[in-house]
């Protein structure tokens, strides 16, 4: 198989991966390889695809009917305390449980050291601290 063939399959597995993928960081790298490719054969794909994974581990803000939900919450009974600090794009610790978003399950939350948090389930990483 020729290299050209190679990149050309590459890119499009690349480009399919992307868009089945949810997590951003897949994405940013799916992005940033085929760019690569593009601009600078191999070597640009390699540099491309570490580039579009920093870049995609940017969080995306949750959509406003999520934040509208979790606002609107009932609190707990039980309050969670941790000794971390609860920051954007840091995860929970696993003694905190998460309560899923009924209609999106892209979403969780909790109530933690009285604030309202929404979380990436998968990952546990804090999307949005609610004041």
């Amino acid at each position: 198989m020729s290299i050209k063939r190679f990149l050309l399959v590459g890119s499009c597995l690349l480009v399919a991966g992307s868009a089945v993928a949810q997590n951003s960081t897949v994405n940013g790298a799916a992005g940033g390889a085929v760019t690569g490719a593009i601009v600078g054969g191999p070597v640009g794909a390699a540099v491309g695809g570490v580039v579009g994974a920093i870049a995609g581990t940017a969080i995306d803000p949750p959509p406003q009917r999520v934040v509208t939900y979790v606002r609107e919450a009932p609190v707990p009974t039980e309050r969670v305390v941790v000794q971390e600090r609860v920051v954007v794009g840091e995860p929970l610790p696993q003694t905190v449980v998460l309560q899923q978003v009924p209609e999106n399950p892209n979403y969780g939350y909790a109530i933690v050291n009285d604030r309202r948090v929404i979380v990436e389930p998968s990952s546990r990483r804090v999307v949005q601290v609610i004041e």
